[in-house]
């Protein structure tokens, strides 16, 4: 579900799933982690229970986690628009 799903932004290059299941895993089981690697920098981490996904935002927002001081957000469960998109084909 859309509500237990938390973004992880502004991790750096070094980000790891292990670092990720250690920090959030304090606040209640975990469904999944997921770390990006091209490009890298993000994250989304999957918890059972919404309250422990709210509760991981509200203390992990700003923290320093792999080093990096990280945004932690409720996921909005809609693609960012990408920079990187590939042009449309021209039409004739």
């Amino acid at each position: 579900p859309i509500d237990c799903k938390v973004y992880v932004g502004d991790l750096g290059q070094s980000g790891t799933k292990h670092e990720l299941e250690r920090a959030f895993g304090a606040f209640g089981p975990l469904r999944n982690v997921w770390v990006a690697r091209n490009p890298a920098g993000f994250a989304f981490v999957e918890f059972e229970d919404p309250r422990d996904a709210r509760d991981a935002v509200d203390a992990l927002d700003g923290r320093y986690i792999c080093g990096r001081r990280v945004l932690v957000e409720m996921s909005h469960g809609k693609k960012r628009s990408s920079r990187y998109r590939p042009a449309p084909p021209p039409s004739y």
